[in-house]
């Protein structure tokens, strides 16, 4: 599987004939700076952790204007206000479920953030979730999303058997480096962790250092890649 980070919380994953989009922020992100048109180029699924607009991003945009019809999965209530941004490929799902994504499954977990619409009277948007993301012949992908430590992580591990997983360490809306390497230790039981939500705005951590120094020497690989050159696993 190769695998692209645009900074923040997008990636983009490929494997067989799938590209497949995760919280597509690109538009407005500190932390993309390279060509959106061969970021988004080809995309066949745009999977959503939460409604936040820094995760739900260029969705709207990418799909209208795609060459073909792109479904997004995401929670009931984000796919009931894309719906009504005039989106109808859309599958819903919620917490605990599974879905067969046409060459690929995904499952919605548990994240411990908030989620919603921006402005001075923010939309519901449901719960926000992880995502785990299981493809035939290749690792299976857990992406975290925006979340604090829990220790129900370890079940999430147990029951879907995640080898590379996607970990916020920005602090202040998420984990920090420090409590996110704990939950690396502890909970996560994979064989590669790839930091994000950091180094984008200025509020977040700016680099990835200390959540590296907290877990080295341990049995899972960090891999810190830099947004925008893809990487394999």
């Amino acid at each position: 599987m190769k695998i692209t980070w645009f900074g923040h919380a997008a990636f983009r994953l490929e494997f067989a004939d799938k590209v497949v989009l995760i919280d597509p922020f690109l538009t407005g992100n500190p932390g993309f700076t390279g060509d959106r048109s061969a970021a988004i180029g080809g995309v066949t699924h745009i999977l959503l952790t939460h409604g936040h607009g820094d995760h739900l991003g260029d969705t709207v945009d990418i799909v209208k204007n795609a060459a073909i019809p792109v479904p997004v999965v995401a929670n009931a209530e984000i796919c009931a206000h894309l719906a009504g941004q005039g989106l109808d490929q859309l599958q819903m799902m919620n917490t605990g479920g599974t879905i067969d994504a046409g060459g690929f499954k995904v499952t919605m977990v548990r994240a411990d953030h908030s989620s919603g619409g921006g402005g001075p009277s923010p939309t519901y948007l449901g719960n926000a979730n992880g995502l785990i993301v299981k493809a035939p012949g290749e690792p299976a992908i857990w992406h975290l999303g925006d979340t604090d430590i829990f220790s129900d992580m370890a079940l999430i591990s147990e029951i879907h058997g995640p080898k590379v997983a996607f970990v916020p360490i920005g602090d202040r809306f998420t984990m920090g480096p420090e409590t996110a390497a704990i939950a690396v230790q502890r909970f996560l039981n994979v064989e590669t962790v790839v930091p994000c939500h950091y180094a984008s705005f200025p509020p977040l951590v700016q680099d990835a250092s200390g959540f590296v120094a907290a877990l080295e020497g341990g049995a899972t690989k960090v891999l810190v890649p830099k947004s925008g050159q893809p990487f394999e696993v």
